[in-house]
């Protein structure tokens, strides 16, 4: 959603939620309990919207906690969520949680990202899938889709590279569309660009960690990595917080990988 200097008021910022949510007028008004009139006198300035209109509105129309907060400046108000660091000792118990989360996640891969997909903290088990990376990309703020994507960081050893680059890509899309992030869509940019042949050819039925024996993902579509000489297949899950009361905390995501068959399980444990 491109703004200009005269996109910054109320009424425009939420015309332009409402028609990236592909909602009318008279729906988000259902929805919000109240009229076409009104939303549309807002929209046109003709009406100012109370404080508690300007999030009402951006409830119904999903609006991210940092861009709520835009809304509220653009209205004339204070804004109401705080973006608190999550290195800042009002966030120590926070922290403490998180990592006590990916250490009971442990043999398996987990990991906690900010809303740019950078690695805020990841527990023991995800070392295993970063041998042979290159140490730039290793380097803080360490980055999940530059790590994934990039040929010299996994790329090169995903099986099914193919699938699991255009899955990641749509996600990020996704991403940057509902959160109407220049940020996002910059990076989306960069990693579409990297080489998209990078990874193992692989035509025949998956394997398991073993290397043989076909393995049926009829549930999720799983990454197939080659790590420690052997072919480990992992289904991802993304976790967020429900209700966040502060920016910081609305963009994080816990990404965990699951076991997709015995084989890598077994594996995972012996590693851990």
């Amino acid at each position: 959603m491109a703004r200009t200097v005269d996109d910054v008021n109320v009424g425009n910022l939420l015309r332009g939620w409402r028609k990236l949510r592909g909602v009318s007028q008279l729906e988000l008004a259902l929805k919000a309990d109240s009229s076409a009139r009104h939303i549309s006198f807002i929209e046109t300035g003709r009406s100012t919207p109370s404080r508690s209109m300007v999030l009402h509105l951006a409830e119904h129309l999903d609006v991210p906690v940092r861009d709520r907060n835009s809304l509220l400046v653009a209205a004339g108000y204070a804004p109401s969520y705080p973006e608190t660091s999550l290195t800042a000792p009002a966030m120590s118990t926070l922290r403490t949680s998180l990592e006590q989360l990916l250490a009971a996640y442990e043999p398996f891969p987990a990991l906690v990202m900010d809303g740019m997909y950078e690695v805020v903290s990841a527990n023991r088990s995800v070392r295993l899938l970063l041998d042979g990376v290159a140490g730039h990309l290793l380097e803080p703020p360490m980055n999940a889709m530059r790590l994934t994507l990039h040929p010299d960081g996994l790329a090169p050893r995903i099986h099914n590279l193919g699938e699991w680059r255009e899955h990641l890509l749509e996600r990020m899309q996704r991403q940057a569309a509902l959160r109407s992030s220049d940020a996002l869509r910059g990076l989306y940019e960069e990693v579409a660009g990297y080489p998209a042949a990078a990874g193992r050819s692989h035509t025949g039925p998956d394997e398991g960690a073993d290397g043989h024996g076909p393995v049926a993902h009829a549930y999720a579509l799983p990454m197939r990595i080659e790590a420690g000489g052997r072919v480990l297949s992992f289904i991802s899950t993304a976790t967020t917080f429900n209700t966040p009361m502060d920016v910081t905390v609305s963009e994080l995501a816990v990404e965990t990988f699951l076991p997709a068959d015995a084989e890598t399980a077994a594996v995972l444990r012996a590693a851990g």
